[in-house]
């Protein structure tokens, strides 16, 4: 229950910024956002009830299903707000595939890891490959298929996450950051113009030298934020918020609604919130004394954290803008359901009872 509450809570929190943020294209993202909460607090429960061992068993099912969701946007896929072909939309709801199969990714790896784990096989060849062989078919089905780097990103986030905290050598990391650096160049032409500017604005001021192409809305956000100061304008008295001067602020910005109108202090709750739900998730991951239960839980954990440090960073304009939600707080149905189910697998973590191997310890 203490998961569901903060989970609730942040949810609501995020609702609210999003009335707001949302109010000047005249408020029905609100019903949307509302409308996702409700369902997503259905899957909690539904999902809190679900043996993820036993779903870990389906490894090979799942992973084929994962593909096949992905692929589903080579036909289907149409563009969203960030100009991604990553949404499939049907009688006017969207859907983002790369949202939920985040979750069949995570529990594809944990039952890789932990079972060559338990083999004492983890640090081989074999092993090591057959792991960059799941996150390498699914990275490449998300540029082919969409060019969503954003979602792509978190994918290869949880899997070094995933690996470090199974036990991978140190010497697989550098390896895998050598391959990485010479596959670069490739990965670079997949890349729209307009995302490969906000990765080089980051580093080359005199692309952008006046602020008002490439680092317009990270500038806007900025300043919004920084007005807020501690205790913001008020909500719904946000100048900037309120005036539609922050393009998809109800969205990939949010953070900057929160600055300005409930200054550091709201900003400090939106972070302590994502915060606790981090810590909630390992320590239950840690006390379920498996270790598939520990990789599921580190795996979502991880992807909390490297959504909510590229979304705030973005904001922050420490960080490429690349169309990442803050978790619960942004709007976006697919984000907010997807987060609840991660959640209540979470959950599921802390209902199931210990395996028999453990129970005499």
């Amino acid at each position: 229950m203490l998961l569901l509450a903060v989970s609730f809570i942040s949810s609501v929190y995020g609702a609210v910024l999003v009335s707001s943020a949302a109010r000047v294209y005249g408020g029905s993202q609100v019903a949307v956002q509302l409308l996702a909460i409700a369902i997503g607090v259905a899957a909690y429960v539904v999902t809190s009830l679900i043996d993820v061992d036993i779903l870990a068993d389906k490894y090979k099912l799942l992973f084929a299903a994962g593909a096949l969701i992905i692929s589903t946007l080579f036909i289907w896929g149409v563009e969203g707000d960030t100009g991604n072909r990553a949404w499939l939309r049907f009688l006017g709801i969207g859907i983002q595939p790369a949202e939920f199969v985040k979750l069949l990714y995570i529990i594809i790896l944990a039952r890789v890891i932990s079972e060559r784990r338990d083999r004492r096989t983890l640090n081989a060849p074999g092993s090591v490959l057959r792991l960059a062989g799941v996150f390498a078919a699914y990275f490449a089905l998300l540029l082919l298929s969409s060019r969503d780097l954003g979602s792509a990103l978190v994918y290869a986030f949880i899997l070094a996450a995933m690996m470090f905290i199974g036990g991978v050598y140190l010497r697989w990391f550098a390896l895998a950051g050598a391959a990485l650096a010479a596959a670069c160049p490739l990965i670079w032409r997949f890349l729209s113009e307009n995302q490969r500017l906000r990765i080089l604005v980051l580093f080359d001021s005199s692309i952008d030298p006046k602020g008002l192409d490439a680092m317009w809305q990270v500038n806007q956000s900025k300043l919004a934020i920084s007005s807020g100061r501690f205790l913001g304008q008020g909500l719904y008295k946000g100048r900037m918020t309120q005036s539609d001067l922050i393009p998809q602020q109800h969205s990939d910005f949010i953070f900057s609604a929160a600055g300005e109108e409930l200054g550091f202090i709201g900003c400090a709750a939106v972070i302590l919130l994502l915060m606790a739900l981090v810590g909630r998730c390992l320590y239950v991951g840690v006390r379920s004394n498996s270790s598939l239960g520990l990789l599921v839980c580190s795996g979502i954990a991880s992807m909390l954290v490297f959504q909510t440090l590229e979304n705030i960073g973005m904001c922050l304009g420490l960080t490429p803008v690349i169309g990442l939600t803050l978790p619960f707080f942004s709007y976006g149905g697919s984000s907010v359901v997807t987060t609840y189910i991660a959640m209540g697998l979470v959950s599921g973590v802390k209902m199931r009872p210990k395996p028999v191997r453990y129970r005499n310890m």
